[in-house]
């Protein structure tokens, strides 16, 4: 029996859609433009499931971005991927953005990159961004959090993690802030898709993880938390 999951992205300004089987990318589609998720992501879907010959009554599941990120494109996103489940009466699954954009790096830009510490970002506004961190086995280090970013950020973790990675959509802005030679590395244009959720999704299905489709909410990080200067041992 084949296991069909629509994957939903809009947390940010990309509107993304992806058909999987069993974990396994089969079609994608992406728009990367501000503010076109309301006009262009039910269009997205209906292309996706032509190309691939597919029905509505054949997808198994819906897998959408929960956030952190942008409030229109989640609440839209959401407000599809609910849609679709009440329709059809199938199960909801959420994925936590910036633990698919990690789970997504991993497995494609970073696959040959080795690091201590990872951090996937998203962009908030000026120096703020949404992220969390992750060693190099996948563990979750600090969970979803809001900062405002600057040159002592990360400087908790350099003894233990010396070699840093910052990656997503919010790292891009950081080039100038981090010195060669402080151990944190940008990887540019790392953006969000709704492939990076694959096997997070597949994984939810198959332990039937699923959300009450009813009473779901996009998680909205909004507060933020101004990182404290701290002296480095030595200095």
């Amino acid at each position: 029996m084949h296991t069909y999951i629509l994957q939903i992205e809009t947390s940010t300004s990309m509107c993304s859609v992806a058909l999987v089987e069993s974990g396994i990318v089969r079609q994608h589609e992406s728009v990367n433009e501000p503010n076109v998720h309301a006009s262009q992501l039910t269009l997205l879907i209906q292309a996706l499931l032509d190309q691939e010959n597919i029905g509505f009554k054949d997808l198994s599941a819906i897998a959408v971005s929960m956030g952190p990120g942008s409030y229109t494109g989640l609440r839209i996103g959401v407000s599809t991927a609910k849609g679709l489940c009440y329709a059809l009466d199938i199960p909801l699954i959420a994925v936590n953005t910036l633990d698919a954009i990690y789970s997504g790096f991993r497995a494609n830009e970073g696959k040959s990159l080795s690091y201590d510490l990872y951090i996937p970002m998203l962009d908030a506004r000026r120096m703020e961004v949404y992220c969390a961190s992750f060693d190099d086995t996948g563990r979750s280090v600090v969970t979803t959090q809001a900062l405002i970013i600057d040159a002592t950020s990360f400087d908790q973790f350099i003894v233990q993690y010396p070699r840093i990675c910052l990656f997503g959509p919010g790292a891009d802005k950081l080039k100038d802030v981090f010195s060669t030679g402080q151990g944190i590395d940008i990887i540019e244009e790392v953006q969000t898709n709704a492939t990076d959720m694959s096997k997070i999704a597949f994984d939810k299905y198959q332990a039937k993880d699923f959300e009450d489709v009813a009473y779901f909410e996009p998680y909205y990080l909004k507060d933020f938390v101004a990182t404290t200067a701290k002296k480095r041992p030595g200095l």
